[in-house]
């Protein structure tokens, strides 16, 4: 079995976004979790391009 690599990693816990989700009084999609993981490589990815043009290593809150 492949390894996934970094960047097709999941990065958010689906069952504690699909509780979230489900207290709001909705419903997930079966897409719903990939999107969102997605959109959270998207804004580490900008975090950490911004970080380096810095000239820093950590990554901040005003990162992202």
């Amino acid at each position: 079995m492949l390894r996934k690599t970094m960047a097709e990693d999941t990065l958010v816990v689906g069952s504690k976004v699909k509780a979230y989700i489900k207290s709001k009084g909705c419903h997930t999609s079966s897409d719903a979790l990939g999107a969102l993981n997605e959109k959270v490589h998207e804004i580490l990815d900008k975090a950490t391009a911004r970080c380096q043009g810095n000239k820093r290593s950590t990554v901040k809150p005003q990162d992202m």
